[in-house]
């Protein structure tokens, strides 16, 4: 897609979403499936299954990429599509975006070896390099609108209602999974 039709598929999202604003409410929607040990596949929308596993040292076949990869790459290319877009819209020209994402995690957390640490990322750590023949004040624009309007970024720094439920055996279970981070 170029930068063009990617403006034009943008601005008449914006319009639709500008003259119904429950067009402005999507749900997405992903199953997953536990297959053999630690290894599971995901599917979402029509797209073929994807697998994800762990590492040997957390007791996968090295397969795939895990969940928590998973999650640093969800932000980097959420970012990566929020600059194009804001480009396109913007017209600016980008020649590349890349971003380098890091994840910092303590074990002892996940294998509850302490219960004070948490089993999830402590931090997460991102740089993105950027080349444009835009000046560095129309990249400081772009910057501020992908940053500030990214799915994923703003998912990852708010507090957002997490609710799950635990059926066995398709009977639902009195102990709902429900976090308010």
């Amino acid at each position: 897609m170029s930068q063009e039709s990617l403006k034009a598929a943008l601005q008449n999202t914006i319009a639709a979403v500008q003259n119904n604003a429950a067009a402005a409410r999507l749900v997405f929607k992903a199953q997953t499936s536990l297959q053999e040990d630690v290894r599971c596949s995901a599917k979402v929308r029509d797209f073929p299954s994807m697998l994800v596993d762990e590492p040997p040292e957390l007791g996968g076949g090295d397969a795939a990429m895990n969940p928590v990869e998973l999650v640093l790459v969800a932000l980097g290319t959420c970012q990566e599509i929020m600059y194009a877009a804001y480009a396109s819209v913007l017209g600016i020209q980008l020649d590349e975006v890349k971003i380098n994402v890091k994840g910092y995690l303590d074990l002892r957390g996940l294998f509850a070896m302490d219960e004070s640490i948490p089993a999830g990322y402590q931090k997460i750590t991102y740089e993105t390099s950027i080349k444009s023949p835009a000046d560095p004040a129309t990249i400081q624009k772009l910057i501020a609108m992908a940053e500030g309007h990214c799915p994923l970024l703003d998912t990852l720094k708010r507090p957002i209602h997490v609710d799950g439920l635990v059926p066995l055996n398709v009977q639902r279970l009195e102990m709902p999974v429900s976090e308010a981070a």
